[in-house]
């Protein structure tokens, strides 16, 4: 057996491009089937699992989809079986960052819609507000490209979890990030599909309860 043949196991790699470029010569189980039938489900998913889990790389194959990469999945069981000439224009939330304090939590959540508002090639006016930045970059989405938006938030709890020893700082973040998450619901009627991942499950801890909604 020629060892240099076998696939490459695909540990730490959160890009779906990146594994299914032929190229790199990556293992990747097909999963779309279960992508498929979470889309036609719900409008809204939350999916909480243990880190290391390979929540990102699904969320990163969830985007794929539906901005219509389609190239991307031959052979696989969504190839077929969706409409690929529809792309939607993808709000994509991944924390990381220092959130020991709020300015720095406020300057971390500027950054990534500001990252989006780039990607998707929009107009935005109120930047300095992050929850106002936020829904004009769901509203301008939904007008420019003239589909209904879809909103990823991968780690929704890591703001609270990387401060819970500060049960304060933990508090004042779970307030901030629930401001932000408040304007999905708010903002339904421009939404196609919107899923969060993360660690904790909202009933399990009572910091969380704040954010059960």
């Amino acid at each position: 057996m020629n060892i240099s043949k076998l696939p490459k196991l695909p540990i730490g790699i959160q890009a779906f491009s990146k594994i299914r470029d032929k190229k790199e010569n990556y293992l990747y189980i097909d999963k779309t089937d279960i992508a498929l039938e979470l889309i036609k489900s719900s409008s809204y998913i939350f999916l909480s699992r243990p880190r290391r889990f390979g929540k990102s790389l699904f969320m990163d194959t969830i985007q794929e989809i539906f901005q219509g990469n389609k190239e991307l999945f031959e052979g696989l069981h969504i190839y077929d079986n969706w409409d690929w000439d529809v792309k939607y224009p993808v709000i994509k939330i991944s924390w990381a960052g220092d959130f020991t304090t709020l300015e720095n939590l406020k300057i971390r959540t500027n950054g990534i819609l500001r990252k989006n508002q780039t990607r998707l090639d929009i107009e935005c006016e109120n930047s300095d507000y992050p929850p106002s930045y936020f829904e004009e970059l769901i509203i301008n989405s939904y007008k420019k490209y003239n589909e209904k938006v879809v909103i990823l938030i991968d780690e929704y709890d890591k703001p609270i979890l990387d401060t819970i020893e500060d049960i304060e700082q933990a508090k004042i973040n779970r307030e901030f990030i629930k401001g932000i998450y408040s304007i999905i619901k708010d903002n339904d009627e421009y939404i196609k599909f919107t899923m969060l991942t993360g660690v904790s499950k909202f009933s399990k801890a009572s910091i969380f309860s704040g954010l059960n909604m």
